[in-house]
């Protein structure tokens, strides 16, 4: 795992481009020397950006020089609907291509386009990650999931990805573990599961996010490689398989 401590710059806001939308996001670099790669941020089930779970683990990130983009996958009128009808929290369709948006958009932006690329997953996030991570096959180098849904992204999709996965779980969210541990066993890339002892599904516990921003900073540590010398389009990578481990 790369140790480098880094000042991060505050949050720029972007505007990314979706079909008839424009979604909101907050980018964020390394304020000392180039990033190590750029970690886009796929929110659960009723929020977005401005999450305080998933900043504080993108936080984490930048400290050790990853770049990192949280950005609505939902339009503000669209996060007003859902408040009411739940209407688009699980639309799985809709979810993959916002956050397949948000890819493109980074590879088009100069200053973004050599970086390695991680998604970051959170409840029903972590199965458009998993999508777009098989959509995009080695595009794509790294994935994490917090107290996800990967099981929605279904068999083949979780086959499908090439990219080393994740899977971070509260010890205490009993129903959630069973659901990732049935996406692990579909899974064939390089893969770990991560249990937080005691935490439940939101990581409200003391010291539960913190384990949740170590372990998903040395994941992507270890597996975002070098920056590429150009965008690198999707395609296919044969990937190791590694036995599912707790954590401690």
């Amino acid at each position: 795992m790369n140790t480098r401590t880094q000042a991060p710059l505050t949050p720029r806001e972007v505007r990314i481009p979706s079909g008839d939308a424009r979604l909101y996001g907050d980018l964020t670099l390394p304020a000392n020397g180039p990033a190590l790669g750029l970690v886009l941020f796929a929110h659960g089930s009723g929020s977005g950006r401005h999450s305080a779970r998933n900043r504080r683990v993108a936080q984490r990130l930048q400290q050790v020089g990853i770049a990192t983009l949280l950005f609505d996958l939902l339009t503000a009128q669209e996060e007003q609907s859902d408040m009411h009808t739940s209407e688009h929290r699980f639309d799985m369709a809709l979810l993959t291509r916002r956050l397949q948006d948000a890819t493109t958009w980074v590879s088009n932006q100069p200053e973004l386009a050599a970086l390695p690329l991680g998604y970051f997953g959170a409840s029903t996030g972590s199965a458009a990650a998993i999508i777009d991570a098989a959509r995009l096959g080695s595009a794509i180098a790294a994935v994490v999931s917090r107290g996800g849904r990967p099981d929605l992204a279904g068999p083949v999709a979780l086959a499908a990805v090439t990219a080393p996965t994740l899977l971070i779980v509260g010890g205490a969210d009993h129903s959630v573990i069973a659901l990732n541990e049935a996406s692990l066993k579909h899974l064939r890339c390089e893969k770990s599961l991560a249990i937080v002892p005691g935490a439940t599904h939101l990581f409200e516990e003391r010291g539960a996010l913190e384990q949740v921003g170590e372990l998903a900073t040395a994941w992507f540590s270890d597996h975002l490689p070098p920056r590429r010398p150009a965008p690198s389009g999707p395609g296919k990578s044969q990937a190791t398989q590694a036995t599912p481990e707790d954590a401690s």
